[in-house]
């Protein structure tokens, strides 16, 4: 029969469990830091290709990008709405919109982005388009998102022609778009 006599020193204990825990924050801090770094990378990746909005996602956006525009300044975005007007709008801005619905029996209000383009008379109220076009920050009644145009083509309307209000997945970040 063995016996074993273990003699346990208090400083030892201490000193080793304030390395490892010392060797555990190291590790943690790195994570942290490279998710920062590699998260900076990937925002900047965001104003260099066409982000394409669709019916669900399209109030998240719409929601994101009011929020907080200067983040959004320069994305090229594509979706598909209907012309809407109102009457002091000029000659070459529209609302491109969507209805939402925001209650069980479909009562819907309408929403969109402002949009210019030099041909915007073209285009009748409830015409469905397509667009595509950068993220700018215009003026209407206040600072808004106004995305300004690069192409624009005539589209049937969608099947699913309504959105509904931002879910429980909105996360206000400049990764959504």
């Amino acid at each position: 029969m063995f016996v074993f006599n273990v003699k346990v020193n208090g400083s030892k204990i201490f000193k080793t469990f304030f390395i490892c825990m010392f060797i555990i924050l190291l590790i943690i801090l790195s994570i942290v830091i490279f998710r920062i770094f590699s998260g900076s990378k990937n925002s900047n990746n965001v104003n260099n290709k066409v982000h394409t909005i669709s019916a669900n996602n399209y109030t998240n956006v719409l929601k994101a990008v009011h929020e907080n525009i200067d983040k959004y300044v320069g994305v090229e975005i594509s979706f598909t709405g209907y012309v809407y007007r109102v009457l002091d709008l000029e000659d070459n801005q529209f609302v491109l919109a969507r209805d939402m619905v925001i209650s069980s029996n479909y009562q819907s209000v309408i929403v969109g982005f402002l949009c210019e383009c030099e041909n915007a008379k073209n285009y009748s109220d409830n015409t469905w388009v397509n667009i595509t076009g950068k993220i700018t920050k215009g003026n209407y009644h206040g600072d808004m998102p106004v995305v300004k145009i690069t192409k624009i083509e005539n589209v049937n309307k969608p099947n699913d022609e309504y959105v509904y209000p931002p879910d429980e997945t909105y996360i206000p970040t400049d990764g959504i778009v």
